[in-house]
């Protein structure tokens, strides 16, 4: 039998804002037993499970690991600028003039992350 997995784990500076930041991100909930200061939070949203540790080390390097993320009821520049009233920070634009492309953004810690086009304005073309 195969491995499946668990948590997609973060190490972090402060797990709980950052928790409560992914879970406005994902429409998510924060585990009802997360309080700050706790060394670990943990986010559910729709299957998926993000696990923030709390480490003494501070994010140095790029991650080698990111998410992507695909608006379901938003365009990928409205969803953006929600990230960023969320307290994202944009990093760089792969955005094309044809519409193709993605945004690189970062979590409150530096984490990066991107946003794609919909799966609309993917069939829309």
């Amino acid at each position: 039998m195969a491995s499946r997995v668990h948590f997609i784990t973060t190490d972090c500076a402060d797990p709980y804002p950052l928790a409560r930041f992914w879970a406005a991100v994902l429409d998510g909930s924060l585990h009802e037993d997360d309080k700050p200061g706790d060394p670990q939070a943990l986010v559910r949203a729709d299957g998926l499970s993000l696990l923030f540790i709390q480490v003494p080390e501070s994010k140095s390097v790029k991650n080698r690991l990111h998410l992507d993320l695909q608006p379901q009821d938003r365009t990928r520049d409205e969803e953006v600028e929600r990230l960023l009233g969320l307290g994202a920070a944009q990093l760089a634009d792969h955005r094309n003039p044809d519409g193709t492309g993605w945004v690189t953004m970062t979590d409150p810690e530096g984490n990066e992350f991107c946003v794609e086009r919909s799966a609309a304005e993917r069939a829309a073309g």
